[in-house]
């Protein structure tokens, strides 16, 4: 019910622009207002809004559930989706329309693409580091990118993943709320803690419920280098490993 814009916050999902490559991470089912929003006042047919790549997490709906909206930008070609192997093939079960040998025209034309974890995959300029974070007892993917590491829906993570984190100057974590305690997501002061323990110097939390309360209470209380992210929110990270 607020009427501040960084109180306004859709599925979680991140966009990752280089000069010449577009990379989506997670598709929900919010994806179609997502890109309304992102390319108002485009004219989508004059301007090159092909998304190059596409990274699902894991299969949970909030975080795939869009991908038959993918249709408008395949007309800029087919769309690589990357992910584990368990996710492609659950994805292939719930939408194998997507994915058949003989497609009825206009549907999205997708491929998918299975990764193993600690893969490194290269999309354009833009290379992708996969690792894997812990969300309750289902083992999901995270990404880095350059300096920027991009993980939703954890809530422990392995020793053996932390040397991925090394480095990562940018951070974005989910952080549900202060309390009670969630057995799948972490929670603020758990997510500040984490975020120490890799050193990362900047670090926006993302996939809050509406129990976290208000960004500018919330902003106020956290510590330097902390806040909430947004719809629309852009930051600017190096592209390099």
């Amino acid at each position: 019910m607020s009427n501040d814009p960084h109180d306004h916050r859709l599925r979680s999902s991140a966009m990752i622009e280089s000069g010449s490559t577009r990379i989506l991470i997670d598709c929900g089912p919010d994806f179609y207002q997502q890109m309304l929003c992102h390319f108002q006042g485009v004219s989508f047919m004059e301007t090159n809004c092909k998304i190059d790549a596409v990274f699902i997490s894991h299969i949970h709906y909030d975080h795939c559930g869009g991908i038959d909206d993918l249709r408008p930008f395949c007309v800029f070609g087919d769309i690589n989706i990357y992910s584990n192997e368990n996710v492609i093939g659950a994805m292939q079960h719930t939408l194998p329309y997507l994915f058949a040998e003989h497609k009825y025209p206009g549907i999205p034309k997708v491929s998918a693409h299975a990764y193993k974890n600690h893969d490194k995959i290269r999309v354009g300029d833009i290379e992708v580091q996969v690792f894997s974070v812990n969300h309750g007892n289902l083992p999901i993917s995270a990404f880095r990118i350059g300096d920027f590491a991009y993980i939703t829906d954890m809530k422990t993570i392995d020793d053996g993943e932390l040397p991925y984190l090394e480095g990562v100057e940018t951070l974005v974590v989910n952080a549900l709320r202060y309390f009670p305690d969630h057995p799948t997501h972490l929670l603020v002061d758990e997510a500040i803690d984490f975020s120490r323990r890799i050193g990362t110097k900047r670090v926006y939390f993302t996939h809050m419920c509406h129990d976290i309360g208000l960004a500018k209470d919330v902003n106020q209380k956290l510590p330097n280098g902390f806040q909430l992210g947004y719809d629309g929110m852009e930051i600017t990270v190096e592209n390099k490993m």
